[in-house]
């Protein structure tokens, strides 16, 4: 192989094509603990398939002029101690929903369903909305969309070129949920947008690639005891929804809002065991640590886990405990051991 072939070979591995066309460099895959690795808002998927979890968080791809491109990593773990990553999973096109100037990836959840992947992904722009209220925050667009892939590390695509919540709400933080065999988005409506954030629920179609009538009203943020209001503004915030079904049959609801220790995760409970509810709120939160945006799944040796990121500030980590699920409610029994340098 001459000198000129060697280079562009090194080059080609050390740099990958996007889907614009432009080049964007391959992030250098190495071993880590999550300890180790600033994560917010941290989905792990369990994958039977390839029996390998999958963490996934947002980041930014690099750009050679200006701010970076918003994108989603995936670190691979066979254990859930020693990780490999990051893999960049999707980034954002240039072109997304026309050209809109998306400024950040919130909380991206990896789903495996019916033989596919999907990332639930919730984009923020700074394109501003033409209606404004007075002493009130800047409104943009902002609201969950739905991509797809054949594999766990993408590359992922959107179904539409705009999300898949109806684009007249501020919404966030979707997460898949089922109910009789069909499937269901739950969601958040933005506090930044009507005050009292809330948790909906609306139909998917059987491929996710859009939505199925109209928005189903769940509960308010102010409807939990614990839930403070955040003082800048009076407002109540709903965060990361995450549904569970016990042993014993009942249909919980994990949710993020603030407490007296800051960010804290609270408990839901569907009084009639079916999406619609009513809900009602447990007095006593799960965790009220300033840690949140928790998702619940079971490691492949059948133990519950919850993972969320703690503190909820510039320093977030993905926090691991076992979970017991007593057939009434959730405990948290221990934490797992993901200690690292950071």
């Amino acid at each position: 192989m001459n000198l000129f072939k060697l280079v562009f070979t090194l080059v080609f591995l050390l740099t990958a094509v996007d889907a614009t066309g432009q080049v964007a460099p391959k992030p250098r895959i190495s071993t880590v603990r999550l300890a180790d690795v600033r994560m917010r808002d941290v989905c792990i998927l369990a994958d039977e398939t390839t029996k390998t979890y999958y963490a996934v968080s947002s980041t930014f791809v690099p750009a050679t002029e200006g701010r970076g491109r918003p994108a989603v990593r995936a670190y691979t773990s066979k254990d859930l101690l020693t990780w490999e990553g990051p893999h960049l999973i999707f980034q954002t096109p240039t072109d997304f929903w026309d050209g809109a100037n998306i400024r950040g990836i919130w909380a991206p959840e990896l789903i495996s369903y019916k033989g596919k992947y999907y990332l639930f992904a919730t984009f923020d722009t700074d394109s501003k909305l033409p209606e404004q209220w007075r002493n009130w925050l800047p409104r943009v667009k902002r609201s969950t969309q739905v991509l797809v892939s054949d594999s766990p590390l993408g590359p992922f695509k959107p179904f539409h070129n705009h999300s898949t919540l109806p684009v007249d709400m501020m919404t966030l933080d979707g997460t898949l949920t089922t109910e009789d065999g069909i499937p269901y988005m739950v969601y958040c409506h933005e506090w930044v947008q009507i005050k009292d954030g809330t948790v909906e629920l609306i139909q998917l179609k059987d491929d996710l690639s859009e939505t199925v009538g109209e928005p189903v009203h769940l509960f308010n943020g102010s409807d939990a005891s614990w839930n403070r209001k955040q003082p800048q503004y009076s407002c109540y915030v709903t965060d990361g929804p995450y549904l569970y079904r016990t042993k014993t049959g009942k249909l919980l609801m994990i949710w993020s809002g603030f407490g007296t220790g800051g960010y804290t995760i609270g408990v839901a409970v569907s009084t009639s065991g079916k999406l619609r509810g009513p809900w009602t709120q447990q007095a006593q939160p799960l965790f009220a640590e300033d840690g949140g945006h928790g998702m619940i799944f079971k490691r492949f040796d059948g133990q519950l886990m919850l993972v969320f990121h703690q503190p909820n500030k510039t320093v977030e980590r993905a926090r691991l405990f076992e979970l017991e699920d007593t057939g009434d409610m959730l405990r948290i029994k221990a934490p797992f051991p993901t200690a690292g340098r950071g």
